[in-house]
């Protein structure tokens, strides 16, 4: 029974926590008449994280996501439903997206679960999805502090010591070329907006293709 409450309440701050930074539109934002995502009052600037990749290197976000459209996600990977589900989701619409646009794209998860998610268990789960998702892993510290940084809430723990789950930010964060976020997509968004939304972004002003 106390399993079975903690699985509750960690799913209502996940849901709580994936409304945290949406609202209905910005001024400086693209306009809500084209995206199916959620528009954000104010954009979010492209976070200046430097963490180990799963090839064991360090990995810049900025600089290694230049001229792209990045899809930033924070979860885990025993995660029962978000995570899996936003990643099948994504992969499944890249894999349809003609190629020159699919290319415009990186996706890119931080792991909030460090201790459990060693970077060869990180790589091994990504690539059930798509190989070329970028894996990250810091310690649980510099994992809350750029969530922090960045006006997300910190990653919740279950008290459970062997099979615990984790609360975390349920949104994946959608930046272009301007190393801004002016939308993000909560759980729940369907590979129909996803396939909708993509294109747009990869299509608009300052990003790749677009020069």
């Amino acid at each position: 029974m106390i399993e079975k409450t903690t699985s509750r309440l960690l799913t209502a701050v996940v849901v709580s926590i994936s409304m945290v930074l949406v609202c209905c539109t910005g001024s400086g934002a693209p306009r809500p008449g084209e995206l199916r995502g959620s528009l954000l009052d104010h954009a979010i600037p492209k976070p200046s994280l430097s963490l180990t990749s799963t090839s064991g290197q360090p990995y810049e976000l900025i600089p290694n996501t230049e001229g792209f459209v990045t899809l930033l996600f924070f979860g885990y990977t025993n995660c029962p439903d978000v995570c899996p589900i936003h990643m099948a989701n994504i992969a499944a619409v890249l894999h349809q997206l003609p190629p020159d646009v699919a290319d415009q794209i990186k996706v890119v998860m931080v792991t909030t679960d460090p201790d459990r998610d060693t970077l060869e268990r990180l790589r091994e789960w990504l690539d059930k999805f798509d190989p070329k998702f970028v894996g990250l892993r810091g310690s649980l510290d510099e994992v809350n502090k750029i969530q922090r940084d960045m006006g997300l809430p910190q990653s919740v723990r279950s008290n459970s010591e062997s099979d615990y789950l984790v609360g975390h930010a349920a949104q994946v964060i959608a930046f272009t070329k301007d190393d801004s976020a002016h939308v993000v997509y909560p759980f729940g968004t369907r590979q129909s907006d996803w396939a909708h939304d993509l294109p747009i972004l990869v299509r608009s002003p300052g990003n790749k293709s677009a020069q």
